[in-house]
């Protein structure tokens, strides 16, 4: 007798996270001192750095932080990493570790809940399980072993996208998420071309106001950023590094060189344009969770330097495929696709030098110039099945056997078909 799609579903995510774990574990010794998934956390330890020099008044910018690198972020942020100076330096690390697996958890179950799930223990099950698997997809890892804060971002803007268009807090979470971190900005231009006006205004002042207010507190700081650490875009790293996954890091590896801004700006404004378009039909057909999705796939893409661990959009869209292959199988291989592409896999170079990512596999390998920039050729494809699939002019069929009973459309948001719908920080050495 065939399997229930429920219990099939739940073996297949059994297996996915039992293989997902074993390699996160194997591919490299979790206590290496460079990649070991257990000793990391030199970013959230700078977080917690820009938070002490907030609370103490050491400048912000011009000095370097934690290791001599240089802080990146907003001044607002100082602000917002304030608490972590309650834990302790020694156990930041783990802390910050298991606080992003919560919150890894957290994303998964939130773009079920956006597909219209209800929370049941199965679908806990099912989350929990696809966290675990994700744990070797390296945007998750690396941001994992970093102590990075790109799940906790999205996640704010999954909460804020989930929200009902007459709600008050909507465009709350994304004038937060933007405050901390510049990248977000771009769903404010998505509310606007899904005419959420509220939520555009709401964002955008939200986002003001986090600059406002830190002026007042942090103002060397913050004139500091604004005036000068905002332009300077070559404390992050080169064009050409493999790790820039963006269109303007594809350019610069395809033509050995820095990308030239005008072929930059030439691509990029009419995806971003078509992107924006896409996600605005997708919200009004009442698919919100692939339209915040394409969105955040394509911040990404048209920032001027992505690290392979911005791409955390790639789970919610895991999700989305997982979601269609609960009435046609053949969604499991496109799910299988996606995460193999974008999964950990690890090179041993020296025994103390192990690369993470298909995109920094050696340059001797066939079709490195693709696997170079396989991020981007993702996101192409994504953007074209999308396209594709606004051409049908169709909506996803609802799942015959899903994973848990799915809650009825009217139980979501009192309007569903009305769903709402550049910059790293990634520390750079001194000179």
């Amino acid at each position: 007798m065939a399997l229930p799609r429920t219990t099939l579903t739940l073996l297949l995510l059994l297996g996915t996270a039992v293989a997902g774990v074993t390699l996160l574990f194997t591919t490299m010794d979790p206590r290496m001192d460079s990649g070991g998934i257990l000793v990391g956390g030199l970013d959230v330890h700078i977080y917690r750095d820009g938070g002490w020099r907030a609370l103490h008044e050491r400048a912000l910018y011009i000095e370097p932080t934690h290791y001599g690198l240089l802080y990146t972020y907003t001044p607002f942020s100082a602000l917002a990493f304030l608490p972590l100076l309650l834990v302790p330096w020694a156990h930041v690390t783990t802390t910050w570790l298991v606080f992003n697996l919560l919150v890894l958890f957290g994303v998964v179950l939130q773009s079920f809940r956006m597909l219209g799930y209800r929370v049941t223990p199965a679908l806990t099950a099912a989350s929990a399980l696809l966290t675990l698997t994700c744990t070797f997809s390296e945007p998750v890892r690396t941001t994992l072993y970093y102590g990075q804060i790109n799940l906790v971002l999205m996640l704010v803007v999954l909460w804020d996208f989930s929200r009902g268009p007459n709600s008050k807090l909507h465009g709350l979470g994304v004038g937060l998420a933007a405050g901390i971190k510049l990248t977000p900005l771009y769903f404010i231009a998505q509310y606007l071309f899904q005419r959420q006006w509220r939520a555009a205004a709401t964002g955008t002042l939200t986002f003001l106001a986090t600059i406002g207010a830190t002026a007042l507190v942090l103002p060397s700081d913050s004139y500091q950023y604004w005036t000068s650490t905002f332009f300077h875009s070559g404390r992050i790293a080169p064009d050409v590094h493999p790790a820039n996954q963006s269109l303007r890091g594809a350019i610069a590896h395809l033509t050995h060189g820095p990308a030239p801004v005008w072929l930059w700006l030439l691509l990029v404004i009419p995806i971003a344009l078509a992107a924006l378009w896409l996600a605005a039909i997708l919200a009004r057909r009442g698919e919100p969770l692939l339209s915040v999705t394409l969105g955040g796939l394509t911040a990404c893409a048209i920032s001027p330097y992505s690290w392979g661990h911005h791409w955390v959009w790639f789970v919610p869209l895991l999700v989305y495929l997982i979601h269609r292959a609960q009435t046609r199988a053949p969604w499991w291989l496109a799910a299988a696709a996606l995460y193999l592409s974008t999964a950990a896999w690890t090179y041993t170079y020296t025994p103390t030098w192990v690369s993470v990512g298909t995109f920094l596999l050696p340059p001797w390998w066939p079709l490195h110039q693709v696997l170079m920039n396989i991020y981007v050729i993702v996101y192409l494809i994504t953007l074209t099945c999308v396209a594709i699939h606004v051409r049908k002019r169709t909506l996803p069929p609802a799942p015959i056997e899903p994973i848990i009973n799915p809650v009825a459309p009217q139980q979501l948001s009192p309007t569903p078909r009305a769903a709402a719908a550049p910059d790293d920080d990634r520390p750079a050495m001194v000179d």
